[in-house]
């Protein structure tokens, strides 16, 4: 007769469980509600990575999921800890990321009491995470477990809550460790295949747009083996751009905030749309207003590896439930049976996409359009590019290149600070792998803090802060809507070389264009976290736009 498990205390079995669905890192801040599971972590081959912020903290879970595919984990502490986190659960969420966040709670017989530190979880995370849950069975933990790794990765992935009441991980129960649960990937029907072949036939103007998550190698080959052998325009969503190798003859470039006007025209004037991994949402269509919502857009093939309501602005003509990769592996042999008639202009869009993302320097003292021509000259190709929000990241969105091993890591729900959390979260996690991190200098403030977490655990990303000292992206609206009458955008900044230094990590500072080359070299070279701080020339907010050529167009308005 089988002999019962051993009994253990529910930080154990946790533990335990995260072992068993191959988590090999988790995220957090240190908190007295879930010291049974710190405990359990001390004798585990679970790497814990001390934090000194949840929101940096969970960040780096968020980039792990980013990175791998398999859900991100961090661990926080109730009330203010927990709620600190809340903007990577709402990244995950937009970004479809899969992440689990574990909270530790008051003790049972303290809830709806007004406890210290008490939340509600399901009233402060429902609204952005897929599943909130509370475990107050620690014979549950397992099924719990399971079933989270199970939600977080299938369908749209996403974020996971747990909640994990104090005393309940103290409970010593018997119970057995929970395997993980399938993942579904759908398929496509041969009726599907036909159907899609039929529209790809009838069509004059196609372009396939990709994005979303549960992306694989597999996905990006299969997907770009089709595309190849149909001469398809393919585009990226925003922030994706890392779906297809950008050497790709039938790349065109990437939609969303800073796209390139040709390609934005090319949406509007195609007659089949082909979305893979993502809808049309309002980022690449410019606020839904690229695709005509009267009926008269484009047909539309929708792939995704969950099923949606059917799209009211764009009613889907094909719908497919399918995850990329599966996808992919139903398409890679599709071939055309005759030459197809828009060859000849996605030579014509590939070739304007290389025109726009050709550097054009500016006359700066510090040309950044130069400075990221000798960084994308230098960075290997399986290199981790990160960065967050604002118009720092156009540069890097536009002027870097992202081949078939490059990697970025950027949030498409547009928050700040999340750059330097990925950046360490992807040393972390791939300490021989080239990391940069792109920051401007209101995004590195945001969570800079964490450049001690990466000298702490030996990680060496090199972070370029472009330092204009101002709210660029805000600054530039400003400019835009209220010329000259500067307001709540103005930054006082620390000398980020020093302060990097001060850290423990190698600091420098560029204030010529000159200057950039040899310092990125030794940043390379330092063997630990470095930090280059580019002193932006006054005025310089974005490609081909100042200061000064804002309001000399507004004047002209």
């Amino acid at each position: 007769m089988p002999q019962p498990p051993p009994a253990r205390p529910g930080g154990r079995i946790l533990i335990d469980q995260l072992q068993a669905h191959g988590v090999d890192t988790v995220y957090g801040v240190p908190g007295e509600s879930y010291l049974a599971a710190l405990d359990a972590l001390h004798d585990a081959p679970v790497r814990m990575v001390v934090c000194r912020h949840e929101g940096g903290a969970a960040y780096m879970a968020e980039a792990h999921g980013k990175l791998t595919g398999r859900p991100g984990v961090c661990f926080t502490t109730r009330g203010p800890g927990a709620t600190n986190a809340l903007v990577a659960l709402h990244t995950a969420y937009q970004d479809a990321t899969p992440l689990i966040l574990f909270i530790g709670l008051v003790p049972r017989g303290h809830t709806d009491r007004a406890s210290f530190q008490e939340l509600d979880l399901r009233g402060t995370f429902g609204a952005s995470a897929k599943l909130v849950e509370t475990i107050d069975d620690a014979a549950r933990i397992p099924e719990y477990v399971a079933r989270a790794f199970a939600v977080a990765s299938s369908g749209r992935p996403g974020p996971v809550v747990l909640g994990l009441p104090e005393d309940m991980l103290t409970d010593t129960v018997s119970v057995a460790d929970a395997a993980p649960l399938p993942v579904p990937a759908g398929g496509v029907a041969p009726a599907d295949l036909g159907a899609l072949e039929a529209l790809l036939v009838a069509a004059e103007r196609p372009v396939v747009l990709l994005g979303g998550g549960r992306w694989t190698p597999r996905a990006r080959a299969g997907v770009r083996a089709w595309a190849e052998a149909w001469s398809l325009p393919v585009a990226v969503d925003f922030r994706c751009q890392d779906l297809i190798d950008n050497e790709a003859e039938v790349y065109v470039g990437p939609l969303g905030y800073g796209r390139d006007d040709v390609l934005a025209d090319r949406v509007r004037e195609a007659d089949l749309l082909l979305c893979v991994g993502t809808a049309p949402g309002d980022v690449a269509t410019d606020g839904f207003t690229l695709l005509p919502s009267d009926g008269t857009g484009p047909r539309l093939v929708q792939v995704l590896p969950d099923a949606q309501p059917p799209g009211v602005l764009h009613p889907a003509t094909l719908t497919l439930l399918a995850a990329p990769e599966a996808f992919g592996d139903a398409v890679r042999t599709l071939r055309p049976e005759a030459p197809v008639p828009w060859a000849v202009r996605t030579k014509r869009d590939r070739a304007a996409h290389l025109a726009f993302r050709t550097p054009v320097p500016d006359e700066d003292p510090l040309d950044l359009a130069t400075v990221f021509a000798v960084l994308g000259e230098r960075l290997p190709e399986n290199a981790v590019v990160t960065f967050g929000a604002g118009n720092h990241a156009i540069w890097a969105q536009r002027f870097l290149t992202y081949k078939e091993g490059t990697r970025q890591l950027a949030p498409r729900n547009g928050s700040m600070g999340y750059g330097i959390p990925a950046a360490v979260a992807a040393a972390i996690a791939d300490p021989g792998r080239r990391v940069v991190s792109i920051a401007g200098d209101g995004c590195f403030l945001m969570n800079g803090q964490e450049l001690a977490t990466a000298v702490t655990e030996g990680a060496a990303p090199v972070i370029i802060v472009l330092n204009n000292s101002t709210y660029g992206t805000i600054r530039q609206h400003q400019e835009q809507t209220y010329p000259g009458r500067v307001s709540g955008t103005g930054l006082g900044n620390p000398d980020f070389a020093a302060l990097a230094r001060a850290f423990g990590a190698h600091g420098e500072t560029v204030t010529l264009t000159e200057e950039f080359g040899p310092a990125l070299e030794r940043s390379l070279a330092c063997g630990k976290a470095a930090l280059i701080e580019l002193k932006v020339t006054e005025g310089r907010l974005a490609p081909g736009v100042t200061v000064a050529s804002l309001r000399k167009e507004s004047s002209h308005v």
